[in-house]
């Protein structure tokens, strides 16, 4: 969609074969998602690493613009606007870059560094599938591209509101972050300054699906964690008790420790090890939905 929609705002016209260029390189970073046959968590230390990386962003789109020239040679067209190759390059890069700044808004994480470090890095702005930014992307795409059958002289102005609309959700829902995260955070403060934990280092407000003026507080200290939720105009209202953050969460000998837990404790920001049918299971705060928490968890050894 967000490929598609820049092609609407009229960079369409710069050049042949812009259109499925800029989707294609849109989505292109995720080709680390043959990861997942891997089974187990193990794709989860692969995934949003080297193919967002650094050196992915300056080698996979001219490898694109290589394969779409050929494309072009290969198949050429009378009814196709002739191939530009500066335009065209920059399309692909302009695309593939679209991608990791998109992956960087929700809460699961990127590692804009690999290779040179595998550092997270968390925009904690929108849900991971927001669908108000579907609906808008959607609308902008499909009344753009009728206004220009229908011959509209502006037809790119759907796509270019579509597009203003987004970036300025984003913005808010930052804003609505920000402002949730700095409440949570005076209020544990407040809660913690007799203890010996002191304030919490890590609060996170956790962006919800549909109702985004909405947040899933988290937090956790060096003791404990707990959660709580956020809402515009009632402010946060943290859940009573906490719960006590079992050692193993913060890891053990690496030597005896399965392939699917060293991947899982790589990828994870905020773990915790919980007791389920007796058992005790690796997780993520993050995670906790029921209709989820099954592929975001590990089974963990006595």
């Amino acid at each position: 969609l967000v490929g598609a929609l820049l092609g609407q705002m009229g960079l369409k016209r710069k050049t042949g074969l812009a259109v499925p260029t800029l989707i294609i390189a849109a989505n292109i970073p995720d080709v680390d998602a043959v990861a997942v046959l891997m089974g187990g968590q193990q794709h989860l230390a692969i995934r949003r690493g080297l193919t967002h990386g650094p050196i992915a962003m300056l080698v996979l789109p001219p490898l694109l613009w290589a394969i779409m020239l050929a494309y072009a040679k290969w198949r050429p067209s009378e009814t196709r606007r002739p191939v530009h190759r500066g335009w065209l390059l920059a399309l692909a890069y302009l695309g593939c870059l679209s991608h990791p700044l998109l992956d960087w808004f929700n809460s699961y994480g990127i590692r804009f560094l690999e290779p040179f470090s595998s550092d997270w890095f968390y925009g904690d702005t929108l849900f991971i599938i927001d669908i108000w930014i579907w609906v808008a992307l959607t609308a902008g795409v499909l009344i753009s591209r009728r206004w220009e059958k229908g011959g509209v002289a502006h037809w790119q102005r759907p796509a270019w509101i579509s597009f203003m609309t987004v970036c300025a959700y984003t913005f808010a829902n930052g804003a609505i972050t920000g402002m949730a995260e700095t409440e949570a955070a005076q209020q544990l403060a407040a809660k913690h300054a007799d203890t010996a934990s002191g304030l919490p280092p890590e609060v996170v407000a956790n962006p919800v699906p549909v109702f985004f003026w909405q947040r899933e507080i988290l937090w956790r200290d060096d003791v404990n964690y707990g959660s709580g939720q956020y809402q515009m105009g009632r402010g946060v209202v943290l859940t009573p008790g906490e719960l006590p953050q079992n050692a193993l969460a913060d890891g053990k000998d690496a030597k005896r420790m399965s392939a699917n837990e060293k991947a899982f404790r790589f990828w994870s920001r905020m773990p915790v090890v919980q007791m389920q049918n007796g058992a005790p299971v690796l997780t993520d705060q993050r995670f906790q939905n029921p209709y989820v928490r099954t592929s975001f968890q590990v089974p963990l050894a006595p």
